[in-house]
């Protein structure tokens, strides 16, 4: 075995790990999402738990895995961005050129938000536990793995919609009608038990749905209502990101969609 093929393994990790500093220096660099993404769910919270309190028995914990899906929900946007803006520099074609391979452009392009989204679960449920009154979640590796789930399901999305957008404001705006969306049909609002027959019809299809069933249990330690959904979140991320990879890999990071 030639030397060169002996440290293939490390130069891989170092150009992963050069990809990852760049990137979360990016994320860095523009934090004001994120924070949006943080202060108002924390509003919501404190002014909705009143309400779920009285008309559910969980209402602590509708106000916070409500408001927390969402708001990760909308932060599809930070996954969305950080992929078209490759796109818009026009940089994506020309990391491709490198000895750098397509698997440790995706791996250092997603670790980075896919961390940015569990510190946004990660901050809402801790200021739900101390500010809004919900009980400290049952199991944290429980919880640990719905928000790791959940996380992977929008940076999956996240990621479609960057391959499909032919705009940043197209970005934008499927990003924020999509959350609306899949977080109002899937009950972060409105708790499905008090929706309209037909609405409640609905809600199997939206990723919402799953999405805030799985954090839900997670919290309250169901261990059975937490993986039922979190199978169906990981396969909707699986069928989302390989479909954004094969945009990535087909041309996606030239001047035009092909």
């Amino acid at each position: 075995m030639s030397t060169e093929t002996l440290q293939r393994p490390s130069d891989s990790l170092n150009r992963i790990r050069a990809l990852i500093s760049y990137n979360a220096l990016l994320r860095l660099r523009d934090p004001s999402q994120l924070i949006s993404y943080l202060v108002a769910p924390m509003v919501f919270m404190v002014m909705f738990r009143p309400l779920y309190t009285q008309a559910l028995g969980y209402g602590a914990v509708q106000a916070v895995t409500g408001q927390l899906m969402m708001f990760s929900v909308f932060a599809m946007s930070i996954v969305g961005n950080a992929i078209f803006v490759e796109r818009e520099w026009r940089t994506w074609d020309r990391l491709r050129a490198s000895r750098t391979v397509r698997a440790e452009l995706l791996i250092g392009k997603a670790i980075p938000v896919f961390v940015v989204l569990l510190i946004q679960q990660t901050v809402l449920i801790l200021f739900g536990w101390l500010v809004v009154g919900m009980n400290f979640p049952r199991s944290i590796p429980l919880l640990a793995l719905a928000m790791c789930v959940w996380g992977f399901a929008l940076l999956g999305l996240g990621s479609l919609l960057a391959t499909v957008a032919r705009s940043r404001g197209d970005l934008f705006v499927a990003c924020d009608v999509g959350a609306l969306l899949i977080s109002s049909i899937g009950g972060a609002i409105l708790p499905v038990s008090l929706m309209p027959g037909w609405a409640q019809a609905i809600t199997r299809f939206s990723p919402g749905t799953y999405g805030l069933e799985m954090l839900r249990a997670a919290v309250q330690g169901n261990v059975a209502g937490t993986l039922q959904p979190a199978v169906i979140c990981l396969a909707i991320g699986l069928v989302a990101g390989a479909f954004a990879t094969y945009r990535l890999a087909h041309g996606w990071g030239r001047s035009h969609l092909v």
